[in-house]
């Protein structure tokens, strides 16, 4: 009986080897030229997102990813190759991996987002954007999320996958920006004087560009008031304090001048009979 099982296990080594031994040396010739072959695909995926400025957390994570989908696509078709029946064990894999992500389709649309944002980079941190009715300072990018920090310091998360496909404002992409004001003076003051003591205020700001100039115009003739248009550009990061600054000095140099600063009012006409 030992005899016999010997005999028959090397007739069958034996025939493996003759039927089936030409399919297996090519498969095993497909494998090593295809890990070969990922090999060099990872390391131009490598290169690239480092011409990109790719982020450099996220780099291990896309190399890992893609070394590991293309090994098993290398792996399947192998074990095709050899004669092994993958249709059935391609459609559970197939199965669960939709049944993974239907649970899982806001999360993996944030992870996506996530990788979105990381590659082509809208914003980074320490910008100061406005985004999914928010506005605020980029504390921290995640995978999943972006945090946001507010003027009044509230910490905003706001999930990825709505951030990457929806409008976003990015207000330090520029160096520069525009600040803009309107300033009412009533209708009995002079515009010219007006005009002038704007010019005086605008001008004795370092912090406002002299290129372009300042743009003061007669804007609107309002209910109550003549109104001004005035736009200055200055570097990004001194926007806020020329805009509370000028309101100020606008007020007291209008003051100074003996210019109004109107309210809205109602004039009411009484008539008598007579």
């Amino acid at each position: 009986m030992e005899n016999f099982d010997i005999e028959k296990i090397s007739n069958w080594l034996y025939d493996l080897a003759v039927t089936k031994g030409v399919t297996i040396l090519i498969a095993l010739v497909v494998l090593i030229i295809g890990l070969w072959v990922i090999k060099i695909s990872v390391n131009s995926l490598s290169k690239m997102m480092e011409k990109k400025n790719t982020d450099p957390s996220l780099r291990p994570f896309l190399k890992s990813m893609a070394s590991v989908l293309l090994k098993i696509m290398l792996i399947i078709s192998v074990m095709g190759m050899m004669g092994i029946e993958m249709t059935s064990f391609i459609a559970i894999l197939g199965a669960a991996g939709l049944a993974v992500g239907l649970a899982l389709s806001g999360t993996l649309q944030n992870f996506a987002g996530g990788v979105m944002l990381l590659i082509f980079k809208p914003f980074k941190v320490g910008d100061f954007i406005e985004a999914q009715g928010f506005m605020g300072t980029v504390h921290e990018i995640q995978i999943f999320n972006t945090i946001l920090k507010t003027p009044d310091n509230k910490t905003i998360i706001i999930p990825n996958g709505g951030l990457s496909t929806g409008p976003m404002t990015n207000f330090s992409t520029e160096p520069t920006r525009r600040v803009d004001f309107s300033f009412g003076i009533g209708y009995s003051d002079d515009i010219n004087k007006a005009k002038s003591v704007l010019e005086r205020v605008l001008t004795s700001d370092s912090r406002i560009h002299k290129d372009p100039e300042p743009f003061i115009a007669v804007g609107e003739l309002g209910d109550s008031s003549v109104n001004f248009t005035v736009r200055v550009w200055a570097d990004g990061a001194d926007y806020w304090g020329i805009h509370f600054d000028t309101i100020e000095k606008v007020k007291k140099e209008f003051d100074k001048a003996g210019i109004s600063i109107p309210f809205p009012q109602t004039d009411v006409h009484l008539f008598t009979e007579k």
